[in-house]
């Protein structure tokens, strides 16, 4: 076996984003996160600054959603999120591309949308993951996001929100990788539910995992490495 339990848990984004969890499934979720030492807790926006002070000096970062899930949102309105994230603690964000402007071929307003709220992190010292939301859209969009975004240089492009009609592919993420400068990393999300998924996902170049699973993922996981 080619990896560790912490190589494992380190490639883990904890998903809290479901719209029907409750406070008390939000902490449990940030406990759950700090149990495991994953690579953070993405969570509900509303709650991020809560989480702020259990994270602080973990190793687990804070992050949230810009334009979820549909990514239609004026620019406008997501530099607002992303300030309002960033203000709030937030070290990651994972914004959702503007699917309507991708399909309809007009690209300077792709581009326009990502570079607002990459810009706006990193002057912060925050990192950006660029949701495609792969699902709606053919491989030459898929390319011509990655190119974009090996312009614009985000830390991840990402596969899916894990709430559209599809989640992540080996094939998706094998495109995104290919045509992703080495700088820009790969984060799957979206039905990625057991450690063979995972692995694959792995091999297939992601480095970020999105996952609602952690607990039973990390628990097969030790269950194969005899820990």
């Amino acid at each position: 076996m080619d990896y560790t339990l912490r190589e494992i848990a380190k490639m883990i984004d904890h998903s809290l984003l479901n719209p029907t969890l409750t406070v008390e499934g939000l902490e449990q979720g940030i406990r759950t996160a700090l149990e495991h030492d994953v690579a953070s807790v993405c969570i509900l926006p509303y709650y991020l600054k809560c989480c702020g002070k259990p994270l602080r000096g973990s190793g687990v970062k804070a992050s949230t959603t810009i334009g979820f899930p549909h990514g239609g949102q004026a620019t406008a309105v997501k530099a607002a999120e992303a300030r309002q994230a960033l203000d709030d603690g937030g070290e990651e964000l994972d914004m959702v591309v503007n699917l309507s402007q991708v399909l309809s071929g007009d690209w300077d307003y792709v581009r326009a949308d990502i570079r607002a709220v990459v810009e706006l992190a990193h002057a912060r010292g925050a990192k950006v993951k660029v949701i495609f939301e792969n699902c709606y859209l053919g491989n030459s969009e898929k390319v011509r996001l990655c190119e974009i975004c090996g312009e614009l240089r985000p830390e991840w492009v990402k596969t899916s929100t894990g709430y559209g009609p599809g989640g992540s592919t080996l094939e998706d993420l094998r495109l995104m990788r290919a045509h992703s400068p080495p700088e820009v990393q790969v984060k799957a999300a979206g039905g990625i539910r057991d450690l063979d998924s995972f692995l694959a996902a792995r091999a297939a170049g992601a480095t970020r995992i999105g996952c609602t699973r952690t607990e039973a993922i990390l628990a097969e996981c030790r269950r194969r490495l005899g820990l």
